[in-house]
């Protein structure tokens, strides 16, 4: 049984590591992957917010000397200055909101059938997105405009619905405010730093009282199965745009949700 529940960590860390910054919905592939699997770790969120923490780290090492730069820049560039504003302002909208709506979401929202719904809808909106093709105003994620980045926040902000994508939220609304694709992939990741850290500092003070030394093992498998995973998968999105647009991950995500709406419709 402990031979499984590691196997089942590493599968489920690989999981979140393969989704987290692609715009398929990492939530959404690990209710799935953890309905199907039947995984039984440790209690409440504290296994997915360690998976999580490692796909925040794996974009902290990727992207360490930019984050760097910016850093120590911070008391003599305003342009510096003017990307931690549009960051802290592309993270305003879901800190609000996610305070606000947290418990419902968690209580309510968490279920497969809502999963596969909002992947089928989500990717039917990044056909539509790409068959628009909005003009490429901003080439660099450093030049977001304060006012976009707000704008992206709230697109962010719908990522709170299971199934959304954080990722694909971001990205997309990028995209479609006229950030050229790399760009609203890197300012994606960007963002998710402070977003998803602060969610993880949430919910593991809300679960601090789960937490268990029987845990640790699972939590490190899957933690470090989801940052070697993430880095990987980042780098290759980045290659994968030089080429090519997003059209490919709203047929994977069609397919993957009209598969699981007839799996979850067959077992019930």
């Amino acid at each position: 049984m402990a031979d499984a529940t590691l196997l089942h960590a590493l599968i489920l860390g690989v999981v979140e590591g393969l989704t987290e910054f692609l715009p398929v919905s990492s939530t959404g592939h690990l209710i799935l992957a953890g309905w199907l699997l039947g995984f039984s770790g440790p209690p409440g969120k504290v296994f997915e917010v360690a998976i999580q923490l490692g796909a925040i780290v794996a974009v902290c090492i990727l992207y360490f000397r930019r984050l760097w730069r910016v850093a120590a820049a911070l008391p003599t560039s305003p342009a510096a200055r003017r990307f931690v504003l549009a960051l802290l302002l592309g993270f305003l909208p879901a800190m609000v909101l996610g305070a606000l709506f947290h418990s419902f979401i968690k209580g309510v929202l968490f279920s497969p059938w809502v999963v596969v719904t909002t992947l089928v809808l989500g990717g039917v909106a990044i056909l539509v997105i790409e068959r628009l093709r909005p003009t490429v105003r901003i080439a660099r994620a450093e030049d977001v405009p304060p006012t976009t980045a707000l704008a992206v926040g709230f697109c962010q902000a719908l990522a709170m619905i299971p199934g959304v994508s954080r990722s694909g939220a971001t990205i997309l609304g990028g995209v479609l405010l006229g950030l050229d694709r790399r760009a609203a992939a890197e300012f994606s990741f960007f963002l998710a730093i402070p977003t998803m850290l602060a969610a993880t500092v949430y919910d593991l003070y809300k679960n601090r009282a789960l937490l268990a030394a029987d845990d640790l093992l699972t939590i490190a498998v899957g933690f470090s199965a989801a940052m070697v995973t993430a880095m990987i998968v980042v780098e290759g999105l980045l290659r994968w745009l030089q080429r090519h647009t997003f059209e490919v991950f709203g047929w994977y995500r069609i397919a993957v949700g009209l598969v699981m709406a007839g799996i979850l419709y067959a077992s019930a």
